[in-house]
């Protein structure tokens, strides 16, 4: 039996008898129960009726008790499907994070050690605040304008990028790194793999991935990165002939947005020569968990959480990208909204 659920309710059970599904609580709730009691001056909370076991009408008092939880102590939650993991997901990495279980002790130790870096943070910010606003400035010299957002020249800034492959997860035999070249520029390099662990599980492998680490404020804040006032993304890159797939993330507060990912391709030339490209925004399409997604949509660059750079194009060979900088730019004569043309059928018609 599902239990019923609603917020911000005055005075406990008020709103009680508009919820009367068959088979539920509220639906064998007495009526003087259900009545609201205006004199009831306690705080607005969240309260949950559950559907337990036994269902005591002695008195309202009782039945508050016995049968209104806080939402702290629910273990059970809407679902419309049998097994709830194929409608929430409770992991935004689906179960590819690290599962280490640390001492709190441990944990209390470092969090005081960084106490005073996020304090300094956190002044940097307040003065920034005060000193300008980047919302009145930039306009006025944006046109034309490119803003370098990475540039891997040191070990400093390649700690703000994380280089995976299937491997690290056991799901074949791939291997990369992000290091620094010869030159003084950040190289991801490795080794493609396509031979797929025997163990019935994993039917493709292949692929090594490069990933921006999401922005924070101080105190460990997630923020987002702004790019509205831009429509182009620009990188300086010496490659080795081979395709590799850029990655946008626009991870969303709800888990039907933390897969949203808007890719397109990024062709690079071998040889000793630098390209520069610039890759409309416009031009990258939506997919989700490797899919690509019916309904397409721009970008929403208000909202984007990370890039990151995958070489996965099944050529069993070493990779090698060099990559000076990575940044946006904006171009006055481009107007292009949104590349790809979208259309509705009529109802009932396949493929609708």
């Amino acid at each position: 039996m599902l239990p019923l659920r609603w917020s911000h309710i005055h005075g406990g059970s008020g709103l009680v008898r508009s919820l009367r599904p068959s088979g539920s609580v509220a639906s064998r709730i007495p009526l003087y129960l259900c009545e609201e009691n205006r004199n009831d001056t306690r705080q607005e909370r969240f309260l949950h009726v559950h559907s337990c076991g036994r269902i005591i009408f002695d008195n309202r008092k009782t039945f508050l008790k016995e049968n209104l939880w806080p939402c702290s102590r629910m273990s059970r939650t809407i679902a419309t499907t049998p097994a709830k993991q194929l409608f929430w997901e409770r992991d935004p990495k689906g179960g590819y994070g690290s599962k280490e279980k640390r001492n709190h002790k441990e944990l209390i130790r470092e969090g005081l050690k960084e106490l005073r870096v996020e304090l300094s943070k956190w002044k940097g910010e307040v003065i920034e605040k005060f000193e300008d606003d980047p919302i009145i400035v930039r306009p006025e010299c944006l046109i034309g304008d490119m803003d370098k957002v990475w540039i891997l020249k040191d070990e400093e800034h390649l700690k703000n990028w994380i280089a995976t492959s299937d491997k690290d997860h056991g799901e074949g035999y791939s291997s990369c790194s992000l290091t620094l070249s010869p030159t003084g520029h950040g190289l991801f390099s490795g080794q493609i793999s396509t031979q797929v662990p025997k163990d019935g599980r994993v039917k493709k492998a292949g692929y090594c991935n490069m990933k921006s680490i999401r922005p924070r404020m101080s105190f460990k804040r997630e923020i987002y990165l702004d790019w509205s006032l831009y429509n182009h993304l620009e990188l300086r890159v010496r490659g080795d002939g081979r395709t590799y797939l850029l990655n946008i993330s626009t991870a969303g507060y709800f888990d039907l947005h933390w897969n949203d990912m808007y890719s397109y391709p990024l062709y690079t030339r071998g040889g000793p020569h630098w390209q520069v490209t610039k890759i409309p925004f416009s031009k990258f399409f939506l997919s989700s968990k490797g899919r690509l997604q019916d309904k397409q949509c721009p970008i929403p660059l208000q909202r984007v959480v990370s890039l990151g750079i995958s070489a996965g194009d099944r050529v069993n060979a070493p990779f090698r990208l060099e990559i000076d900088y990575i940044g946006v730019y904006s171009d006055p004569d481009h107007t292009e909204e949104f590349a790809y043309e979208m259309y509705k059928v009529p109802k009932y018609i396949v493929g609708n």
